[in-house]
């Protein structure tokens, strides 16, 4: 009888066991789409065979959860240099809107019809109108420039803005973890929370497209994040937020006043952090913010090849224009500068190249002294300045066609490899992710097979509780 009774029992915890694996392969089939989550197992345990008391069974043991964290990382790791890339491609497709090369419109469009109007002046030095046209189109020479200049400018207000909205989004994501972390530190239990331990995975995912950073789960229960490795954003339910500025820094001293400042990301305590952020979506647009626009609109350090390009045509051209005369007298008129900028900030030359406006069509020198003397002589060597022959009519080497072409093209090589990595790094990352659902991810039909066979268990033990409630029953009878 006292075997019976021990049966009863074991089957009893049999069926509770059965019932509690049956409710987790419930709860992964219900969060088979939650962000994430992990699939859990329950494990059983045997429970010791000690007749005529104990007769075996099984037991619930531990729950445990399927997340690997070398697979997680992998996907923040990957998911990092994709959010970069995208943002440099984006970054740089409004750069290179910047830098038209099509010739109808823009810096190209106008050196185009500025060379075509001295050509038209060099077949006839004198006709005013042909003058006038020359100072037009040096008028809309000047323009393009400054548009361009201009339009730099609004590249890099927006650049700011996109860092500070991303430093935000930073801030945000890490106190949502903050939140868990705190939750956590009142419970006073490190246990283990399926939906919390979800909600920090998927937000870390989140915040790993904005920066790189690495993420410990302490002993406690909560997760450490720092920054490149080494700066902190969260420990335990301690924030220590980002911020981002403009400004100039003190060193190196600066070569160029006026520049346009610098983008500056700073930890909590002040310290200046930017030159270690390179990963993830801040990353990228720190470095279009202090590199790539000041490698075209100038900074501290350096002039900016649109500023080059501005000087370098105004230089040129009122060179030509200056070693003229405008008569031949006596005594001869010598000639006067076409472009005016402002010579005491190399890093404003583009943003305030003009026109003179004090300048006639008379005022504008054809004749070249020599010897020999030609009437012509410098509308046909302003010409020239669209294919020089002299590497004194160049700008670093290069014709200005040339050396702008050489600006687009720098923008344009740097979008396509974004735009090339942006291709390889979408398939790493989905690379990465098909690998953590194969290790931790809710496979349905992996699911409905453990609901199947625990189900037939739970039948099987339930009729071995009706044998065994028939046999007590009997036994009843008997005894009676």
């Amino acid at each position: 009888m006292s075997n019976i009774m021990a049966g009863l029992i074991e089957s009893a915890n049999a069926l509770n066991a059965f019932d509690q694996v049956l409710q987790v392969t419930q709860n992964n089939v219900a969060n088979a789409s939650t962000p994430g989550f992990a699939k859990q197992r329950l494990q059983l345990t045997a429970e010791p065979f000690q007749p005529p008391g104990l007769l075996g069974g099984v037991a619930a043991g531990t729950l445990e959860n399927s997340r690997n964290d070398f697979a997680e990382q992998a996907v923040r790791r990957e998911s990092t240099v994709l959010g970069q890339q995208r943002q440099l491609a984006a970054s740089l497709t409004s750069l290179q809107s910047v830098m038209d090369v099509s010739g109808t419109n823009g810096i190209p469009y106008a050196l185009n019809n500025f060379f075509q109007s001295v050509s038209a002046w060099s077949q006839t030095p004198s006709d005013q109108a042909a003058r006038q046209a020359v100072i037009s189109r040096g008028a809309d020479m000047a323009q393009a420039i400054r548009n361009a200049s201009a339009a730099l400018k609004g590249v890099a207000q927006d650049t700011d803005t996109q860092a500070r909205n991303t430093v935000n989004q930073v801030n945000e994501l890490v106190g949502q973890i903050q939140g868990y972390n705190h939750r956590i530190l009142q419970s006073g239990s490190a246990s283990y929370d399926s939906g919390m331990d979800a909600s920090v995975h998927s937000t870390l995912e989140q915040l790993s497209t904005y920066i790189d950073f690495t993420t410990m789960r302490e002993p406690d229960g909560t997760t450490t994040i720092l920054l490149n490795g080494s700066t902190p954003l969260l420990i335990g339910d301690k924030q220590y937020a980002l911020s981002e500025a403009l400004t100039s820094p003190p060193s190196p001293p600066a070569l160029y006043a006026n520049a346009p400042p610098k983008a500056q990301l700073r930890a909590s305590d002040g310290t200046d952090v930017t030159a270690q952020t390179t990963g993830g979506q801040l990353g990228a647009l720190l470095s279009v913010r202090n590199s790539i626009l000041p490698s075209f609109q100038g900074d501290a350090s350096q002039v900016g090849s649109l500023n080059t390009l501005a000087q370098g045509l105004a230089d040129l051209v009122n060179q030509l224009l200056t070693s003229g005369n405008i008569s031949d007298g006596p005594p001869p008129q010598p000639g006067i500068p076409l472009f005016t900028y402002d010579r005491a900030s190399p890093v404003s030359v583009a943003a305030t190249l003009s026109v003179d406006p004090s300048v006639t069509p008379g005022q504008l020198a054809a004749i070249s002294p020599g010897p020999p003397e030609v009437s012509n002589g410098v509308p046909l060597a302003l010409s020239q300045l669209a294919k020089p022959t002299d590497s004194a009519d160049e700008v670093d080497g290069f014709s200005l066609t040339q050396f702008y072409g050489n600006m687009a093209a720098d923008v344009g090589n740097q979008l396509q490899q974004a735009q090339n990595s942006t291709q390889v790094q979408q398939s790493l990352v989905a690379q990465a992710q098909n690998q953590r659902q194969q290790i931790s991810g809710v496979d349905i039909n992996e699911e409905a097979m453990v609901a199947v066979e625990f189900q037939r268990a739970y039948e099987a033990n339930s009729r071995l509780i009706t044998v065994l409630d028939q046999l007590t029953l009997d036994t009843i009878n008997m005894l009676q």
